[in-house]
Formats: C-alpha cells, structure tokens, sequence
C-alpha cells in the first residue's frame, strides 16, 4: 500500500499526572490517582491523529519497544532508528486545568538526527511530516531540496526553540517548507508575529480556543475555534497538525483542512494525554 504521510521526529514514553487541582510544593509530597502511562511526542501524535482519519502512515522515530507495538496495532508503518542499548526518551508531565509543566529524559532523541537526515534518502511518501528541532540547518535545506526534486511535499512543526532563530541558515530553511506549523508564541518568536503573508509556503498558525488561521500565496484563511469542556491540552497541537494534513492529502482544500484540524485539535482535549482523544473518521 502507498504511503501518503510519513511522520518523522521525536517520540517520547509520556508519564502524566492530570487533574491537579493545584502545583506541588517544594518540599511536600502531592497524592493523586490521576495517572496516565502513554505514548508522546509530535512525530507520534500526528501520526496517530492522521491514520485514524483514513491515511496510510508510517512513523521514523527511535521508539521504544512498547510503542512500536502500539503504532502497528493502529495499522501505522513503523520505521524504529533506536539500536540495542539504546534508551528511549521519557516524559514526565504534570497538568492543572489552566497549565502544565514538564521534565523530560532525552534519551536517543539528541544522537537521532543524522540518523534522520540518512534516512531521507530511502523514504518512501507522498507526504513528509517532521516534528523535531534542526541543529545543522544548511544540512536540512539541502534534504528538503532533494525532496522537492522528487515531487515529496514537506510540513514542520518546530515546537518552541529560542535557539533556533539565531541558528545558521534557518532563514534559508524556512523557504523549504512547504506548510509550516506555528502556535501564537511560535509565530512572535520565529517572525514578525501573525502576519506570515512574506512567506512563499503555506504558515498555519495555532490559536488554541480561538481557532487557526493559514497565510498562503498571500491571502489569509482564518477559522473560529470550537467550544469544549477541555480536559487536558497535551499534544492538541499534533493533533491538529494530524487533522489538517488528513484533509489536504484527502483532497481538501487549506480552509477545510484548517476545520478538520481544529475538530481533531479539540477533541484531543476531552481526555488526558494526547492519544486517547483522537477521534476515528
């Protein structure tokens, strides 16, 4: 079977504690028995987030064992760059209804690049998805070129990454991508804030609540967000990021990808961790 998106980047064994009615105090001992033992991280949750709405998807990650096993339950392509003694990375969340706050293990995840920009070279889509933080961006660029010669079409979400802005050739790689995905914060901190209407690709920018908005050849796209009793906002991001590239690899256009990405983005919210809100088309 052809593969339509394929979803590259960062994985993470996630440990949450959700439900806190308030942050624990240094020093002291918090009890709660809202815990959730699951599977995280941008690669992954985009990956889920699009199968389910009907694409064939492949992962490329350093995955540890149990997640591996999870991805082809969903009937997603596993590509695992984790070798033998090697750790996989874990996440340690802990999430009131207002925020959340993080400690996470790296794990194989700092030594994977390379390894990516390797792997490039044999994939296999219609669609490339990455969800990680470029150190040698000129290295990046010249990947994405190639791709493009091959007809591979290419979405980013670079999560938060004061480091980046200043990093060799980011500019230069900026123009490489063709839909690129920013959240408020993201778009103030990598341009010039909400108005992306400069850049030759499409920018979707992320506006929680109140919805989503596209700059593409210089015209701007906004969708309202959807009202939800939300429960937990870990990985509605990747979540929408999932929703949006299963309605423009099905055939639909930025507007209706933008929609189906907010649905997707929203009820990811109804439970804690990022998977178990994933709605099946």
């Amino acid at each position: 079977m052809a593969i339509d998106l394929v979803s590259l980047g960062e994985t993470f064994e996630d440990i949450i504690f959700h439900d806190l009615k308030e942050w624990p105090r240094l020093g002291q001992e918090q009890r709660t028995d809202r815990l959730l033992r699951t599977w995280g991280g941008g690669a992954l949750l985009t990956a889920v987030a699009a199968a389910r709405q009907g694409l064939a998807v492949q992962v490329v990650s350093g995955l540890a064992a149990g997640a591996q096993r999870f991805l082809r339950r969903e009937n997603i392509k596993v590509r695992n760059l984790r070798r033998g003694g090697e750790t996989h990375a874990l996440t340690v969340a802990l999430s009131t209804l207002e925020d959340r706050a993080f400690v996470t293990y790296p794990g194989i995840n700092d030594q994977l690049e390379e390894r990516f920009l390797g792997a490039l070279a044999t994939l296999r889509g219609r669609h490339l998805h990455l969800a990680l933080e470029p150190r040698d961006c000129p290295a990046w660029t010249q990947a994405l070129g190639q791709l493009r010669e091959r007809k591979v079409t290419v979405s980013w979400d670079f999560g938060w990454n004061e480091e980046l802005v200043g990093r060799a050739g980011f500019g230069q790689l900026l123009e490489q991508i063709d839909f690129l995905f920013l959240n408020e914060s993201e778009a103030g901190l990598y341009g010039p804030g909400l108005d992306w209407s400069w850049r030759s690709g499409t920018t979707v920018i992320k506006l929680g609540k109140d919805g989503c908005l596209a700059w593409s050849h210089g015209r701007q796209r906004k969708v309202r967000g959807l009202s939800v009793q939300a429960v937990d906002s870990t990985g509605a991001g990747d979540a929408f990021n999932g929703g949006f590239l299963a309605g423009l690899l099905s055939g639909q256009d930025v507007e209706q990808s933008l929609q189906l990405g907010n649905r997707i983005g929203a009820a990811s919210t109804l439970c804690a961790g990022g998977l178990e809100g994933l709605p099946r088309a």
